[in-house]
């Protein structure tokens, strides 16, 4: 029988437990493709955590705990799976964390995911995140782009910064061909696990990369655009606004390719 988990502090979490957390918005989180029982970019997904615990809290919960609660969670379910681990502070939201405050990780797990097939249309939307470094809870935002990118008869949306440049998706990172090199958006936004996994292979693999701003009115002289994150290492963009754009298998081919040379390790 498949069965996933939803633990707090690496044993299963009772409802009243959870029950402070059902409107927290102060909370970040990591969200990741096991397969196999084995995850690519872990390193990634701890620097995340760490990075962002400081920011929010001050503290972070060390990489040795961490590991040991996403190995608990992972042996309640499948080998392939979905698992989102959300650091939080029982001190909660709207108060002044006192001396008794600690920092919990919440690991909840589902099936396993793969992304849409696209190509996508993506809404060109003026918007800049809070915190765009931190991959935090608070982002009402980005479900209420979304749903109004698809009342207009788009996929998705992705976000114009206040300069006009395009910085990342919804809930993706943003990259682009100029036809030899990979262009990556400038700009405040997240750096994605996928993306740094991608980032690096890359350059193992000697594919050149550069980056640099990308606005609406630089996109016809590309040769295709991608969104990736955690399911995808690439889905074709075929629009952004009213501006087509070519859907380049090749430029999909070398991003799964550098993906799938990123050795997947257990926590």
């Amino acid at each position: 029988m498949t069965s996933f988990a939803v633990q707090r502090s690496g044993r299963p979490t009772t409802a009243d437990e959870l029950a402070p957390l059902a409107f927290a918005g102060y909370a970040h989180f990591t969200a990741m493709q096991v397969r196999g029982g084995r995850i690519r970019g872990l390193d990634l997904h701890l620097e995340r955590l760490r990075y962002a615990s400081t920011e929010l809290f001050g503290e972070a919960v060390p990489d040795d705990r961490v590991r040991a609660l996403l190995r608990a969670a992972l042996e309640a379910g499948p080998a392939d799976l979905s698992l989102t681990a959300t650091v939080y502070s029982t001190a909660g939201e709207f108060t002044v964390a006192g001396p008794d405050a600690e920092v919990e990780v919440l690991v909840r797990t589902g099936p396993a995911a793969s992304g849409p097939r696209g190509p996508l249309a993506l809404a060109a939307v003026a918007y800049e995140r809070v915190l765009p470094a931190v991959k935090h809870v608070g982002e009402v935002a980005k479900t209420y782009f979304l749903r109004q990118a698809v009342e207009q008869g788009f996929d998705d949306a992705a976000f114009v910064d206040r300069r006009g440049r395009l910085t990342e998706g919804s809930i993706w990172n943003l990259a682009f061909w100029d036809g030899d090199a990979v262009v990556w958006p400038e700009g405040e936004l997240l750096g994605g696990t996928t993306m740094g996994i991608v980032r690096r292979q890359l350059d193992r693999l000697g594919v050149p990369q550069r980056v640099e701003e990308v606005t609406l009115a630089d996109l016809p002289a590309l040769a295709g655009a991608v969104v990736m994150n955690s399911w995808t290492p690439g889905v074709a963009v075929h629009r952004v606004g009213s501006v087509s754009l070519p859907e380049a298998p090749s430029f999909l081919a070398v991003l799964h390719q550098a993906y799938e040379a990123e050795p997947p390790t257990s926590p």
